[in-house]
């Protein structure tokens, strides 16, 4: 099993957080995810649970819309709580847990 801490969407290129509405910071969100679980010898399709944490949950739609992208059909359990802030002034934070073999 992996757990991975919540991601914002820093941009790997910069050390900052990404530019962008909610859509934009979680591709990139997903992207550093993505990166986190490759370092491990996984990918998205091993993840069997997230939490999503939203700073506006009239959001969730859109975040849903490009989550489906990265998890399609097979999307993990999931989570998703409204917070009043998120560290870098984020938009959204996503952490998961992954099973090798899944």
């Amino acid at each position: 099993m992996v757990f991975c801490s919540g991601q914002v969407a820093i941009d790997p290129a910069t050390g900052k957080l990404a530019d962008g509405d909610v859509e934009a910071q979680t591709r990139q969100v997903l992207e550093n995810l993505g990166s986190v679980l490759r370092a491990a010898g996984l990918g998205h399709g091993d993840v069997v649970k997230t939490t999503i944490f939203l700073l506006d949950m009239n959001d969730f739609g859109r975040v849903n819309a490009v989550y489906g992208r990265y998890f399609g059909r097979s999307a993990p359990a999931r989570s998703t709580v409204a917070v009043a802030a998120l560290p870098l002034g984020a938009k959204v934070e996503i952490e998961a847990i992954a099973v090798r073999g899944m």
